[in-house]
């Protein structure tokens, strides 16, 4: 199975990012372990394993909400874009939070079961047909196996060996154990939570990662980033005083693939949307020296050919331009990976004149 990848070397701002974070997990714990236990507690009071079960839980799912809002928030605002680099360190640590999570409730509340403490995790409780009493374990038990899988693949090794289409769709999933860690925890607190506070919170933090996406796909759909009229196979971009210099517009194609237009020192060129990498996208980048980084994990491609620089060998497809008036259109059809195209260039905008 032995797959040739280049691997994201690390440097100074993935150390600084897995510090930061690191110090912002020993913070929310202290917080909610010896600042407000009252705040977030029952009201009555409970022994420091569950007190600590409560606190790993709450912190998994806090950081779970961050990663998921990152996305919709580097679409909206590219100040954000910096936290999209590393966002796989993010998800490895809320795994080992997760697991800390299950650690301390299996071993407080499964310890001294008759039957082994795991298969009691699963079965001790089977009241499926009611909601008051329901299994909530099921669905903390999919979430972080699906964790689990997350962080084990999250290596260029799997990307590569499984392909960036498959391994993505493959993380996608993370939709799917945020959904049921929503279940896991809902259900917990109908059976168990008498203090709502923590209810609220945790209904808001949920409220916002769907808020968040909607407003990011409205944004977008706003901004142009749609399907447009396609005539003789080429479709409109949109003006040329739209894109600013160093960076870029994206659009939709027929076919659902997207494509950057770059504006490059007065010179237009489009390549793919999709990093060969990830499937970052390339049109949220900027450029350097006719070079666009893609904002996820800092891959690099000349936007001329599409081709990364050299000892590299990554290449996206390019596109063909032309202006039409004062439109901008695209080529429907892509060259193939790593095709030069020679850019096109920008009249030059004529002042408007004031009357004296």
């Amino acid at each position: 199975m032995s797959v040739k990848y280049i691997p994201v070397q690390w440097n100074q701002n993935k150390w600084i990012y897995d510090a930061v974070m690191l110090i912002g997990v020993v913070a929310f714990l202290y917080i909610f372990l010896f600042v407000t236990p009252d705040i977030l507690s029952h009201d009555y009071r409970i022994n420091p394993q569950v007190h600590n079960a409560r606190a790993f839980g709450a912190c998994a799912f806090l950081m779970l909400t961050v990663i998921l809002c990152i996305g919709p928030l580097a679409r909206i605002d590219k100040r954000f874009l910096p936290l999209l680099y590393n966002r796989r360190h993010f998800g490895v640590m809320t795994t080992f939070v997760a697991l800390s999570h299950a650690s301390y409730i299996i071993n407080w509340y499964f310890a001294f079961a008759r039957s082994d403490k795991y298969e009691a995790l699963l079965f001790a409780n089977t009241s499926y047909t009611q909601i008051a009493g329901f299994p909530f374990e099921v669905f903390g038990v999919f979430a972080l196996t699906t964790l689990l899988i997350l962080a084990a693949t999250s290596h260029d090794f799997w990307l590569k060996f499984l392909t960036p289409p498959v391994w993505k769709r493959l993380h996608s999933l993370i939709y799917v154990a945020y959904v049921a860690i929503v279940a896991h925890v809902s259900l917990g607190i109908l059976q168990d939570q008498q203090n709502h506070v923590f209810s609220f919170i945790f209904m808001a933090g949920a409220l916002l990662v769907a808020g968040l996406h909607a407003y990011a796909a409205w944004w977008q759909w706003r901004g142009g980033d749609s399907r447009g009229t396609v005539r003789d196979g080429w479709l409109t971009v949109g003006n040329i005083g739209e894109i600013e210099d160093g960076l870029a517009k994206i659009k939709v194609l027929p076919n659902g693939d997207r494509v950057a237009v770059f504006n490059q020192a007065g010179k237009l060129s489009a390549i793919s949307n999709a990093c060969a990498h990830q499937n970052g996208p390339l049109g949220e980048g900027r450029i350097l020296d006719c070079l666009v980084t893609c904002p996820w994990h800092g891959f690099q491609y000349n936007v001329t050919d599409g081709r990364s620089p050299a000892p590299f060998t990554e290449m996206v497809p390019t596109f063909n331009l032309r202006l039409r008036g004062a439109d901008i259109e695209v080529h429907t059809d892509p060259n193939p990976p790593g095709t030069y195209v020679e850019p096109v260039p920008l009249p030059q905008l004529q002042p408007v004149e004031t009357l004296a």
